[in-house]
């Protein structure tokens, strides 16, 4: 079959009917879609379920080897040891009285430190059986796996991730424009990021929307920061800088709830995949729904101590999303559109005060010739030693993935700020490791 080559590895992830229908309506002229997965099994129901959601066919492949040949685009999905480990590894951070999000934090740590050593594997093979194709994650956390990739297996990948392009649909919603219409001045990590402008028909807006409490507090779904803490920054952040604005909050929070956000996702992927099994309801539905509860608990359990309320994104937000960021970068290579679109990618010399070879969250320029991060210079002083810090805890933990040190794994969970202490990153270790 012609056309663009698609390889998916994590196949049997739940995002992935969600991606392939994506690819089937985005005009590109899609051939062949491989599905890879570990697990065989849940891959058999997830198969099949793409094949209804997206209305096209795909195959499934028994090796990675076989999946990614000749592909043009390999994305990938992974979770070693499943949400069940995800959930394992919050549990234990929460007993030692720490925040634990799969992300940030120990959870964060665990996650980059299973994941790393399996995605660089993956990515050698990609080289082998695929050198041209371009590698495109958004396996968590993003930031740190791409760089352990691109420092461990030299083979071109960019990460992605939803959350900055989410903040600047709800910053136009909350405008009342379309985002097309704005410019976003973006900057930091994955997951700790800051917008510092917004440009509306060549006009700064940032100063009006930091004067403006409606406006300002419709920003974000949930109630996640002061406005006052808002206008000392100077800036808006994504929302994975509660955990670190808010830290004690977030923390009270998810005790309070009694449950993490893994053991919850956990527990709709088991029903989810009963419900498949058991073929009684029909599949679409069943999905939908999932997406639906999945979605609408998102942070509602760290930031108001329920895992079951429910916080609408505004229509705005739905235009974002990781199937369809991965088909603007398709889209932008494939067909050099120059669309500017949040990647992870190598710093070289973009943020001030970090280094070449450390992977930053900033707009990139996607042609033909790849990713193309826009000079965005030294960030704001309000924010600058907080992402020194996490870059620094970042670097050092994938370096200790590389390595396998376990001393160098333990010395990297100390420099994170949500922990911030040798004796408790040993114990941290002990329970996680």
């Amino acid at each position: 079959m012609s056309g663009i080559t698609i390889a998916i590895i994590g196949g049997a992830g739940v995002r992935t009917p969600l991606l392939v229908r994506g690819l089937a309506r985005s005009g590109l002229a899609i051939g062949d879609v491989s599905l890879f997965d570990i697990d065989s099994e849940r891959l058999n129901l997830i198969a099949p379920l793409v094949e209804r959601v997206a209305g096209v066919k795909v195959k499934t492949s028994q090796t990675v080897a076989e999946c990614v040949a000749g592909a043009h685009f390999v994305i990938a999905s992974i979770r070693p040891g499943g949400i069940e480990r995800r959930a394992r590894y919050e549990q234990a951070a929460l007993d030692h009285g720490v925040i634990g999000q799969e992300t940030v934090g120990v959870g964060g740590w665990a996650m980059a430190l299973a994941t790393i050593p399996a995605m660089v594997d993956y990515a050698r093979e990609v080289a082998r059986h695929a050198p041209d194709a371009w590698m495109i994650s958004f396996t968590n956390p993003v930031g740190m796996v791409t760089e352990g990739v691109l420092k461990g297996a030299r083979v071109p990948m960019l990460g992605i991730c939803d959350t900055p392009t989410e903040l600047f649909e709800e910053i136009a919603h909350a405008l009342g424009v379309p985002s097309s219409e704005c410019s976003f001045d973006y900057l930091g990590l994955n997951h700790l990021g800051w917008v510092r402008e917004v440009w509306l028909q060549g006009e700064p807006q940032m100063a009006r929307i930091l004067a403006d409490e409606k406006l300002l507090a419709g920003i974000y779904r949930a109630p996640l920061f002061e406005t006052a803490r808002l206008r000392e920054i100077g800036a808006l952040p994504t929302e994975y800088v509660y955990f670190y604005e808010r830290t004690e909050r977030a923390l009270s929070n998810t005790l309070k709830a009694g449950t993490s956000r893994g053991a919850e996702v956990a527990r709709m992927n088991v029903a989810l995949f009963e419900a498949l099994r058991a073929r009684r309801d029909d599949p679409v539905g069943v999905y939908e729904a999932y997406l639906a509860e999945r979605s609408g608990t998102y942070l509602s359990l760290e930031g108001q101590g329920d895992a079951s309320a429910r916080v609408a994104p505004s229509e705005a937000a739905l235009l974002s999303g990781y199937d369809r960021i991965a088909v603007s970068v398709i889209q932008g290579i494939h067909s050099n559109t120059g669309a500017v679109i949040p990647l992870s990618v190598s710093n070289r010399g973009n943020v001030g005060g970090l280094l070449d070879d450390d992977v930053v969250e900033v707009p990139c320029l996607v042609n033909a010739n790849g990713a193309h991060p826009l000079h965005v210079g030294p960030p704001p002083e309000s924010v600058r030693g907080l992402l020194h810090r996490v870059k620094a805890y970042e670097r050092a933990t994938v370096e200790a993935a590389l390595s396998g040190s376990r001393d160098q794994a333990i010395d990297a969970l100390a420099l994170n700020p949500l922990v911030n202490e040798k004796a408790l990153a040993i114990r941290l270790a002990e329970a996680l490791l």
